[in-house]
């Protein structure tokens, strides 16, 4: 048994969960999430609390877990929502928003725009250094800050690039003959 899938997720009162079959549509202020499950396991709302349970096969013990932490993280994004930063680091590096969309200077010949998916939102900082990926489905956030990363990553010798907020690049020395040299 999970210890994760034992516990029953407690619904907001502001939230609604719909359970159609293996479907689970999540609805609140920041917006409405569905996803479809595996029909093995049965999904109840009951007192406010969405329970999962799974029938007395050990190859759905996994899966148990996973639900129940897939249906919670649809309750907490349709309630606060979820926040993925990135920093900008280089000489004319930058980020700024233009309507919807993400216009980011790092330092190649153009400039990169880049157009949100449904339901994610991109602040700016006014030091056009840090942004920040914003959204109600933590999968879509987290993929999206990953690719905005990919654009330019840190590199090791300036640490030059975006990384995540608190992350930590690893840093190299340059090259170490050069003061001897003849």
């Amino acid at each position: 048994m999970s210890r994760v899938g034992n516990k029953p997720v407690i619904i907001p009162k502001d939230v609604k969960v719909q359970v159609d079959g293996a479907s689970v549509n999540v609805k609140g202020p920041k917006g409405e999430l569905t996803q479809s499950f595996n029909p093995g396991l049965k999904i109840a709302v009951e007192n406010g609390h969405v329970i999962v349970t799974p029938p007395a096969e050990p190859t759905y013990d996994a899966l148990h877990g996973l639900t129940r932490a897939l249906i919670h993280n649809m309750i907490v994004g349709v309630t606060d929502g979820f926040k993925r930063g990135l920093e900008i680091e280089g000489v004319g590096y930058r980020a700024e928003v233009q309507g919807k969309n993400l216009v980011l200077a790092l330092g190649l010949s153009h400039t990169v725009t880049i157009e949100p998916p449904a339901g994610i939102t991109f602040i700016v900082d006014k030091t056009q250094r840090i942004l920040s990926v914003e959204g109600a489905d933590k999968q879509v956030v987290g993929e999206f800050a990953a690719k905005i990363r990919t654009l330019r990553p840190p590199e090791p010798y300036k640490g030059k690039g975006i990384h995540y907020a608190g992350e930590r690049v690893r840093r190299k020395a340059g090259k170490a003959g050069k003061a001897g040299a003849k």
